[in-house]
């Protein structure tokens, strides 16, 4: 099974640099003879660059040159050229590539209206061609932000366009959410026209908060510097990406917070990636975790986190781990899911975890977490046998839980503070097919899943009510 992905936008293809090396990382860790299976197959083609054989590759064989499967869409080149010059560019040719030079302007309208309409056969056609080197293409995945002009307009233009073309298959997306103080003024309105096509053309979202993955690089770099954790940082750190020195965190806090996505990435795809005893595939997320088609946003949790600094740290006990996969302090977004009502869970364990040790922590947690009536037995479970490199175990919570709201309460704020004073309004509504009501209706699908999340949040702490059973008369 493949699958596909999309990085759009300056952010998603930082992101996506940074999963791509993690992910070649991983491989190369477990797979010493440099044969070309079934787990690279997910993600990578086999290609003999010699005979210019750009065929499906063939299992089984020696790895000749891995080509990733995924398209990487920019409308500036910046990022992308640098992805060309470093040390992946092997890994990427131009028919994976869409860039152009003038960028999106932060403006949604200038990413979904004018260069959706511009690139869209360009999109379809390097899309078909790379779907046919797939023999099992299970989903689509989107990295992308919501703040600026391409990832916000032309990533959820592509998104569109993945429904269109392929209905049937999944679309997953990553979308990295701006903070309060972000830079791009006009952040709040590309976010809630990108949320409008979130809600009605996705299957699953998973918000992330700079913010949050701001404060947890402080974390990381505070335990450093205090000496808690030894102030040793191996040399090659997985999330700085660099020669890797606390001094380096510092200057290059994205390169931190794109590496704690990319890492939510790396175990969100292990179980398609390698085997395990409880192996979970993408789609098992999407159909067990969404019991109502809107309310498809997961909550996302890492641990360890501290570990990700790859600082000598001895590793947390297994219980800690999953304690710390529900408490605050480890959410991708700024939420505390315990305090609100889940509708579902799914934990994907890496490394040498027992079932058991799974069952007794789900037993040992539950207790604390609210759940919803009608599914109090909520949880869905994966297990891999492979660890993430240098680690020997790690988890991934994905929650789908009424937390996620205030995010689009604050998001709604900061949009109607702007909207009401009709403020840069008319740099949206001088491109063409882009009218005020494009904004009426996005701000009313936002109200319209924070009021599904209210009746929801309505019904906790109330007595749990079983489904009525149909009553039969004799």
């Amino acid at each position: 099974a493949v699958s596909l992905p999309f990085a759009v936008g300056q952010c998603g293809n930082q992101v996506g640099c940074r999963f791509w090396d993690l992910a070649l990382r991983e491989h190369a860790a477990v797979n010493k003879e440099g044969i070309y299976d079934e787990a690279l197959s997910s993600f990578f083609r086999n290609v003999d660059t010699r005979s210019g054989d750009y065929g499906p590759g063939t299992y089984k064989g020696k790895i000749c040159s891995l080509k990733a499967r995924a398209l990487l869409i920019d409308m500036e080149e910046g990022v992308v050229n640098e992805i060309l010059q470093g040390p992946l560019r092997d890994v990427f040719d131009s028919k994976q590539l869409i860039t152009d030079v003038s960028g999106s302007g932060n403006n949604w309208a200038v990413g979904h209206k004018i260069y959706g309409c511009q690139y869209r056969e360009n999109i379809v056609e390097k899309l078909r061609k790379t779907a046919e080197h797939c023999d099992c293409l299970q989903c689509f995945f989107i990295i992308h932000s919501m703040g600026g002009g391409t990832g916000s307009g032309l990533g959820t233009f592509v998104l569109n366009l993945l429904e269109e073309e392929f209905p049937e298959v999944y679309r997953f997306v990553t979308s990295v959410y701006p903070s309060g103080e972000d830079d791009v003024i006009t952040s709040p309105y590309n976010s809630v026209l990108a949320m409008k096509e979130l809600n009605e053309h996705a299957d699953c979202v998973l918000p992330i908060e700079n913010e949050s993955l701001f404060e947890i690089v402080n974390k990381i770099h505070q335990m450093i510097n205090s000496g808690k954790l030894g102030s040793t940082v191996k040399q090659n750190s997985l999330v700085t990406a660099s020669a890797g020195s606390a001094k380096t965190l510092q200057e290059k806090p994205f390169d931190a917070m794109n590496n704690i996505v990319a890492n939510l990435l790396l175990n969100l795809t292990s179980s398609a990636r390698f085997e395990g005893s409880l192996n979970m595939d993408l789609n098992e997320i999407s159909m067990n975790l969404v019991p109502f088609p809107r309310l498809h946003y997961l909550i996302s949790s890492l641990t360890p986190l501290y570990t990700l600094a790859d600082v000598n740290v001895p590793s947390r006990r297994l219980d800690q781990m999953f304690s710390d996969a529900f408490s605050r302090d480890h959410q991708l977004i700024q939420a505390d899911p315990k305090h609100s009502l889940y509708l579902a869970c799914a934990l994907l364990v890496r490394g040498n975890v027992q079932v058991s040790d799974l069952r007794r922590n789900i037993e040992r947690l539950k207790p604390s977490l609210h759940f919803v009536s009608w599914n109090q037995e909520g949880w869905k479970t994966g297990l891999c046998s492979v660890p993430p490199v240098g680690h020997s175990h790690s988890l991934l919570a994905l929650a789908n839980n009424t937390c996620v709201k205030p995010t689009f309460i604050e998001l709604k704020d900061r949009f109607m503070k702007l909207y009401k004073k009709k403020a840069h309004l008319h740099h949206y509504l001088q491109i063409d097919g882009m009218e005020q009501s494009c904004f009426s209706e996005a701000i009313s699908s936002l109200s319209d899943l924070i009021e599904e999340y209210n009746e929801l949040d309505a019904t906790k702490g109330g007595p749990r009510i079983d489904p009525s059973r149909l009553k039969i008369a004799v």
